[in-house]
């Protein structure tokens, strides 16, 4: 993360365009991920006649293929597809793997835009994008994938380029299982919170994660890069403390859904119990046994509150309490902690609305890391936030009101309600977990939630560069005594505070009558 922090000043006319008001946009992040998008999509359309595919794999559909070209680039790894059935091993390395490194490194890039914005002053730049592209590859996250991998293949995952084992079940019978390089996978799967699994069952997959060491080394794995990026902001901006208040907020946040996801699977389902099943375990259904309730829920709680995306356990299944806390973590934008680089500057944003309004409550100019806050900031951080609800709320009111979107439900009632809330908060969010009800590898779905994954990327990070250009252009003040402190428990308050009204007045609605309902339907006893 050191090292990321250093200036860049190379190619500097490789790095920037100027805009009216004189701000800064990086525009390479774009352009990269539309030559990623482009090589992605030919390589899955034509890997029945490339190497390294010893299932004899057929290319992949035309819509499938969009949908999964963006999902990689934008960091989702949102799989309508069944990864050890589709994709050859070319695919899943040279195609998957890479843009798992890139677009990870992407989202750190894009972050310290914005952290640069806050430390430097009168500044007409904020780093140079292919610098931080590489230095966050090869510095990062290639180190921890290689020593995360090499741990894993000692814990059991497989790393080979053959292409399947034929095993003999308890009752005699063959069975052929597909394997690969999946160590390799693994890894950055977790470390770039990307998600996107070698098989369709994800990390609840015994070659995906084969005990209970190794699914804490993966919670552990998705956490840390989000973690470390909030104490790198106090490095960069010469306040540990500052770093250390936002560290504390998305643990707070976090820790609370994995309160609240326990407590909900842990009390079992209602129904089950009310006719003699035994509550004590818990509710197991979609879990598997060598995790159990508590490390499903930490794990749960985990890949929402970052973007990762990745599963131990099948989140359709959960109590409905005990979904709407994967579903809330992705609608407040997987800020607790974030994912690699987009949970910071996430954050960042909701810390500036957060000063601005403790600064309407005490009539001063709101000021955060010395930077004044005016009504051009405001107006871009207000857009940021907005472009998440329309996107979510827009394509899922569609989905309910068309047939073609129907289509797709295996539940009806509530519980439907939340599996296209939660798909599309999940592809906006660049999350890419899902409520497995919902049949997604369609061409309706295959294509709104590619352009909500696009949304919830680029049209994102468009002001918050912006505000990154407008707020390295400004000077840097002194801290005063009528400074608003951030970096203590009254901005920890108001900032989670500022999160959790923000948000739920935005969505209320359609959580009410999703899981909300439905938990007071389960209490009931009754089924939809």
């Amino acid at each position: 993360m050191q090292r990321i922090l250093k200036e860049s000043q190379r190619f500097p006319g490789l790095t920037r365009r100027e805009n009216k008001a004189g701000s800064l946009i990086r525009w390479p992040c774009s352009s990269s991920a539309l030559v990623g998008f482009a090589s992605l999509y030919a390589l899955q359309r034509l890997q029945e006649y490339l190497p390294l595919n010893p299932q004899g794999f057929s290319g992949v559909p035309s819509d499938l293929a969009f949908n999964t070209s963006v999902s990689f680039v934008t960091n989702t790894n949102w799989q309508n597809y069944a990864g050890e059935s589709t994709m050859s091993h070319l695919t899943q390395m040279l195609g998957l793997t890479v843009h798992n490194f890139l677009s990870a490194a992407t989202g750190l890039a894009m972050a310290f835009a914005l952290v640069r914005g806050f430390s430097r002053a009168e500044s007409p730049t904020v780093g140079n994008f292919w610098v931080d592209l590489t230095r966050s590859t090869l510095y990062v996250l290639l180190p921890l994938s290689i020593v995360v991998a090499l741990v894993l293949v000692a814990m059991g995952v497989p790393q080979t380029l053959a292409g399947s084992v034929e095993a003999t079940t308890l009752e005699g019978a063959k069975q052929v299982i597909s394997i690969g390089p999946m160590a390799s996978q693994e890894a950055i799967k977790q470390l770039g919170t990307n998600g996107g699994g070698f098989f369709n069952a994800n990390s609840a997959h015994p070659f995906e994660s084969p005990n209970a060491w190794s699914n804490m080394l993966e919670i552990w794995a998705l956490l840390v890069i989000p973690f470390a990026a909030a104490f790198a902001l106090g490095r960069a901006v010469l306040d540990f403390k500052q770093g250390r208040a936002i560290a504390i907020t998305m643990d707070i946040v976090l820790v609370a859904g994995v309160g609240v996801a326990y407590w909900a699977e842990s009390a079992g389902n209602p129904m089950l119990t009310s006719i003699g099943v035994d509550p004590s375990p818990g509710n197991m259904e979609g879990k598997e046994v060598r995790f159990g309730v508590a490390t499903s829920a930490l794990f749960a709680a985990s890949t929402t509150g970052t973007s990762c995306g990745a599963v131990n356990s099948m989140h359709d299944s959960f109590m409905a309490l005990g979904g709407l806390v994967p579903i809330f973590n992705m609608l407040m934008g997987s800020v607790a902690p974030g994912g690699v680089g987009a949970g910071l500057y996430g954050f960042l944003v909701l810390a500036v609305i957060a000063v601005f309004v403790a600064g309407l409550m005490v009539g001063r100019t709101p000021e955060y890391l010395g930077k004044k806050i005016e009504a051009r900031e405001m107006k871009l951080a207000m857009l940021a936030v907005l472009i998440y609800p329309l996107t979510v709320l827009g394509f899922s009111a569609a989905s309910v009101m068309l047939q073609t979107g129907l289509n797709s439900l295996n539940n009806a009632g509530p519980h439907g309600l939340s599996e296209i809330l939660y798909a599309f908060a999940s592809a906006n969010d660049n999350n890419g977990s899902a409520f497995a009800g919902l049949t997604g590898n369609t061409l309706w779905y295959n294509t709104t939630l590619g352009i909500a994954m696009l949304l919830g990327r680029f049209a994102f990070v468009v002001p918050v560069l912006a505000m990154a250009g407008s707020f390295a252009a400004k000077k840097k003040s002194a801290a005063s005594s009528g400074t608003f402190p951030t970096d203590g428990p009254l901005f920890i308050g108001l900032l989670i505070g500022v999160i959790v009204i923000l948000y739920l007045l935005q969505y209320f609605p359609a959580l009410a009558l999703g899981p909300i309902v439905e938990h007071f339907l389960t209490e009931a006893g009754k089924t939809f």
